[in-house]
C-alpha cells in the first residue's frame, strides 16, 4: 500500500491545525502550501498596526512550527487552480500537487463591496502586510504633524475606520489610546493637536454579533476613549481627502481604514462548487465539498453550519476546531471508519475596546463580562490561541510592558 498523501492548501488557523493534528502519524505524507512562509494571527494585526506588538509577535514561521515533523513538506507557493476530481492543486511556480485527500483552507480577503474609491484610497487590515503598511501610515502622519504642527489643518490626524465589527472596534479604540499617548509623551511639537477617530458602521450598533448590553457598553466605551461614532450610516465614496457618507455628510481624513468585511479567498476551482454571496463554499456536515468525499473546505472559505442550520462565523476558534476535526475525519477514512459531523464548541466571543475596556461573552451561553475583568480575559484568551509557547510568552511581556510603561516598541516606519 502506498503512503497516503494529504495536500493542504493554506497555512492559516484551519490548515495549520489540520497539519499539526496529522503530524504524529508518520505513515501519512503531508504537503502544506501557502503563499507566505508564516502563519499570521489575524486577531492581533491591529496591535501591529498600532505599534503595540512587533510583526514577529503576530506571525510565526511555518517551517519553525513544523520542523520536528519529517513527514510534512512545507512549500511557499501560491495556489492558482484547483481540480476537485483529481484532488490536485496547481501553483504559481507551475507545480501540481495531487493527494489522496485535499484540504482547502485559503482564508479570506478584504471585501470593498464595490464602494467607489475604497480599493484605491483606503487601507485594509486583513494581512500582516496590511498591518505593517497601516502602522507606517499612522507613524508618518504623526511625524508630519510634529514637523508641521502649526499648520495642521487638513485632516492629517483624522482617521476614519469603516466597519463596526470586532476588527473595527478594536482598532478604533486602540488607535485613539495610542495617538493620545504618543502625542503626549513623544511628539512634543504636536502635543496640542487633537486627533479625531471616526468609526462608521452601517448597522444600528457596533459589534453586531454581541448582545445588546455588550453593544451599549462598547459604544459608550469607544466614546469615552475619544472615538466618534456614526451608526446607521454607510460610506458611499472614499477619496484621498476622506469619505462621503450616506446621510450626505463628509469626513475629512488622510487615512481611511477598511474593516467592513471579508470574502472567501480561493483560486479557480473546477468544477465550480456551490457558493454563498460572500464566496464561501457550501460543505457537508463533515466539512467535505458535496460530491467529493475526500476534499475538505475549512475556515473562512467554508459555509459550515451550526446545530440550528446557521452559518458559523469566520473566527479563529471555528477555523482551529475545523482543522482538528478534518484531521480526525481523514484518519477515520484511512482506517475505513465513517466520518463524523463537525460540531463547533462555542466558547464565547471577545472584543478589546481600549485600555481596561473590553467585552467578553463566555461559554456557549455567552455570559457577559465587561470592563477591566473582560480586558484581562481578552488577554488570556488570545495568549492561549497563539500557536507556539514562545509567542505566548513574548506577547504577554509586550502587553505588560506597554500597559505599565506606555511605550510602543513596534513604532518603526517600514521604508
Amino acid at each position: 500500500m502506498t503512503q497516503p498523501h494529504v495536500v493542504i492548501v493554506g497555512g492559516g488557523f484551519a490548515g495549520l491545525q489540520c497539519a499539526i493534528e496529522l503530524a504524529p502519524f508518520k505513515d501519512i505524507r503531508i504537503t502544506l502550501l501557502d503563499r507566505n512562509n508564516y502563519q499570521q494571527f489575524q486577531p492581533l494585526l491591529y496591535q501591529v498596526a498600532t505599534s503595540i506588538l512587533s510583526p514577529s509577535n503576530a506571525a510565526f514561521a511555518l517551517r519553525d512550527i513544523l520542523r520536528d515533523h519529517s513527514n510534512i513538506d512545507v512549500q511557499m507557493d501560491e495556489a492558482v487552480s484547483i481540480d476537485l476530481a483529481k484532488r490536485s492543486v496547481t501553483t504559481s511556480s507551475g507545480r501540481t500537487h495531487s493527494g489522496d485527500f485535499l484540504v482547502l483552507a485559503t482564508g479570506s480577503h478584504v471585501n470593498f463591496y464595490n464602494t467607489p474609491g475604497a480599493e484605491q484610497h483606503s487601507l485594509p487590515l486583513y494581512t500582516l502586510r496590511d498591518a505593517e503598511a497601516l502602522r507606517s501610515n499612522i507613524l508618518k502622519a504623526l511625524e508630519q504633524a510634529d514637523l508641521n504642527s502649526a499648520s495642521e489643518t487638513d485632516g492629517q490626524l483624522n482617521f476614519v475606520v469603516v466597519g463596526g465589527g470586532p476588527t473595527g472596534v478594536e482598532l478604533a479604540g486602540t488607535l485613539s489610546d495610542t495617538l493620545q499617548q504618543m502625542l503626549k509623551n513623544e511628539f512634543r511639537h504636536a502635543a496640542q493637536l487633537q486627533p479625531q477617530i471616526h468609526l462608521v458602521e452601517m448597522g444600528p450598533a457596533v459589534l453586531a454579533m454581541f448582545s445588546s448590553a455588550s453593544q451599549k457598553y462598547a459604544a459608550a466605551a469607544l466614546q469615552k476613549h475619544g472615538v466618534q461614532l456614526h451608526l446607521g450610516i454607510s460610506v458611499t465614496t472614499v477619496t484621498p481627502d476622506g469619505v462621503s457618507l450616506s446621510d450626505g455628510s463628509q469626513i475629512t481624513a488622510r487615512t481611511v481604514i477598511w474593516a467592513a468585511g471579508v470574502k472567501a479567498a480561493t483560486p479557480a476551482i473546477q468544477p465550480e462548487p456551490q457558493r454563498l454571496h460572500d464566496g464561501r463554499i457550501a460543505v457537508e456536515s463533515n466539512l467535505t465539498i458535496p460530491g467529493f468525499s475526500t476534499v475538505y473546505a475549512l475556515g473562512d472559505i467554508a459555509n459550515a453550519l451550526d446545530s440550528a442550520g446557521k452559518p458559523l462565523p469566520q473566527l479563529a476558534a471555528v477555523a482551529k476546531q475545523a482543522g482538528k476535526h478534518c484531521a480526525i475525519n481523514i484518519l477515520a477514512a484511512l482506517n475505513r471508519k465513517p466520518t463524523t459531523p463537525f460540531a463547533y464548541s462555542d466558547r464565547g466571543i471577545v472584543a478589546m475596546i481600549g485600555r481596561n475596556a473590553a467585552v467578553t461573552e463566555l461559554g456557549s451561553q455567552h455570559h457577559e463580562l465587561v470592563g477591566p475583568f473582560a480586558f484581562a480575559a481578552w488577554l488570556a484568551i488570545h495568549a492561549l490561541l497563539l500557536t507556539i509557547t514562545r509567542a505566548r510568552m513574548e506577547a504577554i511581556i509586550e502587553w505588560a510592558w506597554q500597559y505599565f510603561t506606555g511605550e510602543h516598541p513596534g513604532q518603526l516606519i517600514d521604508r
